[in-house]
């Protein structure tokens, strides 16, 4: 297992639905694996999953048929342009929604048997702080949380970052500003969330880079594509393609946390041989 990579996991996550989580997650995907990385997409949002929507590709099977055990998690992954890897989640399916935290760890755990070599796992995380969102997020690396300039997103994207650090004791949270005007109203909505943040939990989300408001994201999902593709020379597009390279850039600590996480065995190995 020595040469086998370690993926870096990011969890992207938002306090509220509807503030773009699952378009920032798959363009992400997207711009990162035009820059060469080798990328997986887990649609995690257990019940409602429409990743592979947005991705125009279509899959037979899906986590609920590996939940139900009739199949093994690589027996369920496809490719979607550009070359990006995906798990498809399962939609309008009650017992998904409501899974205990046996079959999420369970789930978790069947990432140390891939034997596909990936740079990035993002795991596209359903919204609020259910036991599966917290499950999730605690296994992963790092956590983005998605954000819009709306008095409810603030409010819950606060929520959910007290249940993380003060509940699980998490960190590696980094914020993600959504359909904002501009950059400069992105870096207004992260002061407001971290002085509220740093006031009554001592602690501050680290701020990426925010995606500007731009009609070509819904033309996009129209069309089943990532917004990179349909549109490139898009304001978003050249937003996600910083996101990307933001992302790449920042520093990992493969060591293990104590938690159930995903790829557990690569990182067990790589701790040993140091």
């Amino acid at each position: 297992m020595s040469d086998e990579v370690i993926p870096r996991v990011i969890g992207i996550a938002s306090g509220k639905g509807g503030v773009g989580k699952t378009t920032v997650t798959l363009n992400m995907a997207s711009a990162l694996a035009v820059r060469g990385f080798r990328v997986m997409v887990l649609d995690a949002d257990l019940g409602l999953a429409n990743v592979q929507i947005g991705l125009g590709c279509q899959a037979t099977g899906n986590l609920g048929h590996v939940l139900r055990g009739e199949c093994q998690l690589e027996d369920i992954i496809v490719t979607a342009r550009p070359g990006l890897r995906l798990i498809p989640g399962a939609s309008g399916i009650r017992e998904l929604a409501a899974l205990d935290s046996t079959h999420i760890f369970g789930l978790i755990v069947a990432f140390s048997h891939l034997k596909e070599q990936v740079d990035f796992l993002l795991v596209d995380i359903a919204a609020g702080i259910s036991p599966a969102v917290l499950s999730f997020l605690g296994a992963c690396h790092q956590r983005f949380i998605v954000v819009c300039d709306q008095p409810a997103s603030i409010a819950d994207a606060y929520g959910l970052i007290k249940v993380m650090t003060v509940e699980e004791g998490l960190d590696q949270i980094y914020m993600i500003g959504n359909m904002v005007s501009s950059q400069a109203q992105g870096q207004a909505l992260h002061r407001r969330l971290s002085q509220a943040c740093s006031r009554f939990l001592n602690f501050s989300p680290t701020y990426l880079t925010s995606i500007e408001s731009d009609e070509s994201v819904t033309d996009a999902w129209r069309r089943y594509q990532p917004v990179l593709e349909y549109a490139p020379a898009s304001a978003c597009a050249r937003d996600f393609r910083r996101l990307a390279e933001l992302v790449a850039c920042l520093p990992m600590n493969h060591a293990p946390s104590g938690r159930v996480q995903f790829f557990l065995e690569r990182m067990i190995d790589w701790s040993n041989k140091r």
